[in-house]
């Protein structure tokens, strides 16, 4: 029979010992430093000044009192340091770090979770709470395929719920997308007080760009005689998507179109007149920079037409300028600008 035992080592009574409470209590003095074990801290050099009862980790490179212990636990007892040798299995709590380790027959490493549970909150690296129960705080995250693929699956209890990813700055949110209130999958973008969306897709399978600027204008009333050089805009939008609103007033009558986004644009201009005395129209940009021309001919009822595609900057104001001598006629469907943002 050995004299210690096989896990700890602690001392057997042997037959006809004397001083048998020297080693009981020598066994005694192993499970106080094991059971329930803590370790202050890991060292290379033993601290000056410890406290009965302390235990540590012996680091590499150990110098004084522990030299060549490294990776024992060491446990001050009775004014001397007393050395133990880690075994497979054995944990400890880590008060530097609180955190429960165990050995693995080469490093400490945290108590791995296991293999099947169910929990009601999650934190890696951050807190969770009863709205995120799920919590993490990372550089990035991954989601790896087991097998040929990998999907992730984002589901809501009805139609008018939400199931959508957010994305936020500084905890504000201002984009969005996903089902957000409808089975209408959309991407919808904020300024951080309101929300608009930017692209939507019907369950058919249409797509839409309910904010991309878009606008057909034309100005009330039957007609107008503008005299040459003067600048004339436009009253009424047939249709308006994307904020377009109504500028400055113009000399000879209407408003000029302001433009509400910066970028490229689809631009058509159509101009009907009664009659025509070598008539033309400008579009200008700015009241200055001219975009494009249409000449009339000397005559009775006529249409030009023209397009052009143009990069407006936001704020740009558009108007027309005349020359020559005509009766405009105006009106929806008859003297109009359209404007579309590609």
């Amino acid at each position: 029979m050995p004299d210690t035992t096989t896990q700890l080592d602690m001392p057997f009574i042997l037959p006809s010992q004397a001083q048998k409470h020297v080693t009981h209590n020598e066994a005694l003095l192993v499970l106080d430093t094991l059971v329930h074990l803590t370790i202050l801290s890991e060292l290379s050099a033993p601290p000056t000044t410890p406290a009965e009862g302390n235990r540590h980790l012996v680091g590499a490179g150990a110098t004084g009192e522990w030299t060549g212990k490294t990776g024992c636990v060491a446990a001050w007892q009775d004014g001397a340091w007393t050395f133990l040798t880690v075994k497979t299995g054995w944990r400890a709590w880590f008060a530097e770090t609180s955190r429960l380790r165990v050995f693995d027959g080469a490093t400490w490493r945290d108590v791995p979770l296991p293999d099947q549970g169910t929990l009601s909150l999650l934190g890696i690296n951050a807190v969770a709470d009863a709205t995120s129960r799920l919590s993490l705080s990372s550089p990035a995250s991954l989601f790896n395929h087991a097998g040929n693929g990998h999907q992730i699956k984002v589901n809501k209890a009805a139609a008018t719920d939400t199931a959508s990813l957010l994305f936020q700055s500084n905890w504000t949110g201002f984009a969005e997308m996903g089902l957000a209130g409808n089975t209408e999958f959309s991407i919808k973008i904020s300024d951080g007080t309101t929300w608009r969306t930017g692209l939507a897709i019907s369950p058919t399978g249409r797509v839409s760009r309910p904010n991309q600027p878009a606008a057909r204008a034309y100005r009330t009333g039957t007609t107008f005689t503008p005299t040459s050089g003067q600048q004339s805009g436009f009253t009424t939008y047939a249709l308006n998507q994307g904020s377009f609103v109504l500028g400055a007033a113009a000399a000879g009558g209407g408003n000029a179109i302001t433009i509400p986004a910066a970028g490229i644009y689809l631009v058509t201009l159509n101009l009907v007149a009664t009659t025509s005395s070598g008539h033309g129209a400008v579009l200008l940009r700015n009241g200055t920079e001219t975009l494009m021309t249409l000449n009339g001919i000397t005559g009775g009822a006529q249409s030009q037409g023209a397009s052009g595609v143009f990069s407006l900057s936001a704020g740009d104001s558009l108007t027309l300028q005349h020359s020559g001598t005509a009766q405009v006629t105006l009106g929806a469907g008859k003297t109009e600008l359209s404007l579309t943002l590609l």
